[in-house]
């Protein structure tokens, strides 16, 4: 199928996934005069959306505003197929539950319709094998920091991007710029800074670096990221899971964006026993402190606080995977996802104690 459909003036948009990243994408959205429907599997979130609104808040005052969305029961999707299909869709789910999002939304969408990813971990493949390649996209959302604290209440805990960082990275999987992607970019760019990148794989495997760094410490810790920073033991593994991951990343061919304003070549040396490389990577983590609430918890973080599956397997477990694919070791992303595991089997409690062993090894 082509890439090259217009969407026509005023797109009819799907989100599956209305929670934190979804909702707040939504609620932007929305307020910017698109045709929005916000799909979401939690009733409460729902109906609070219905009846009082999606409220967004951040960092600067600009931020802070309530908006009443479309809002749909994931139950009442099949009532769409009485009126015009969605010209295209954003999964905003959990990585597990790409697979049955994709194939529900599917029907649901017009001839020439395609699904966006809008997750962490690397999705676009099993949406591919649901939709095909030509109806799939990519888009990541990097630094974003976002949290869904009650029904109908969105946070944002980090600074806007701006010129300082591009948050909204969309993509083809081939590579070339579409007009599809263009305008999303643009509909994007009145949230925060978005791009249309040709390099979506290496953009992915970048986010995934710092999705494994950030994410696994915070949900075995239970403290939130700037508590994670702070500490010399939790500090140093972050970088040592990212350094795993750039690794990783590199051997299999990706070109590796900066992370964190970190160069994969920093993390790698780093990770390597680079004295000094070390020594920048920390004092980039201690500084990004300072941009961020000190209530800041990454997803899995909060996943593990609300007792929910974490994407453990889709993270620091998949980088793992490839990494014995490939003959190359990642003992600190093996020994997280395990704690990980274990946490979540009820077997060890949310703790700094529970990681200071890998760095013991």
């Amino acid at each position: 199928m082509s890439t090259e459909t217009s969407l026509g003036n005023s797109p009819k948009i799907a989100i599956i996934g209305g929670g934190a990243l979804g909702g707040y994408v939504g609620g932007y959205l929305t307020r910017d005069g698109h045709d929005v429907t916000l799909v979401d599997m939690w009733p409460a979130h729902v109906e609070h959306m219905r009846e009082k609104g999606l409220t967004l808040t951040g960092m600067t005052e600009p931020e802070n505003f309530t908006v009443k969305p479309k809002a749909m029961h994931l139950t009442e999707l099949q009532s769409v197929s009485k009126t015009a299909p969605f010209d295209f869709a954003f999964v905003s789910v959990k990585s597990y539950d790409t697979d049955w999002a994709t194939q529900m939304v599917k029907q649901y969408l017009s001839p020439a319709g395609f699904v966006v990813s809008l997750q962490n971990g690397i999705n676009e493949d099993r949406i591919a094998n649901v939709m095909g390649w030509g109806r799939t996209v990519g888009c990541i959302a990097s630094k974003i920091a976002v949290e869904l604290t009650e029904p109908g209440q969105i946070r944002r805990n980090v600074a806007l991007g701006g010129k300082e960082h591009t948050i909204f990275r969309i993509g083809e999987t081939h590579g070339r710029s579409t007009e599809r992607v263009e305008r999303i970019s643009s509909m994007l760019s009145a949230i925060d800074s978005s791009k249309v990148t040709d390099n979506l794989w290496g953009e992915r495997w970048s986010k995934l670096c710092i999705n494994c760094m950030r994410n696994p410490v915070s949900a075995a810790t239970g403290r939130g990221g700037n508590g994670n920073d702070q500490d010399p033991v939790t500090r140093k593994l972050a970088i040592m899971l990212a350094g795993e991951a750039v690794k990783i990343g590199l051997a299999q061919g990706y070109v590796l964006e900066n992370m964190y304003g970190l160069t994969p070549e920093q993390l790698l040396a780093a990770h390597d026993g680079d004295s000094a490389a070390l020594k920048q990577c920390e004092d980039k983590l201690i500084e990004g402190t300072k941009t961020r609430s000190g209530e800041q918890r990454p997803s899995m973080g909060q996943d593990m606080q609300k007792g929910r599956r974490t994407e453990i397997d889709y993270l620091n477990g998949l980088v793992a995977a490839r990494g014995d694919e490939i003959g190359i070791p990642a003992p600190y992303n093996h020994g997280i996802a395990e704690v990980v595991r274990k946490i979540e089997r009820g077997e060890v409690d949310p703790a700094p104690e529970a990681v200071a062993h890998l760095m013991k090894a």
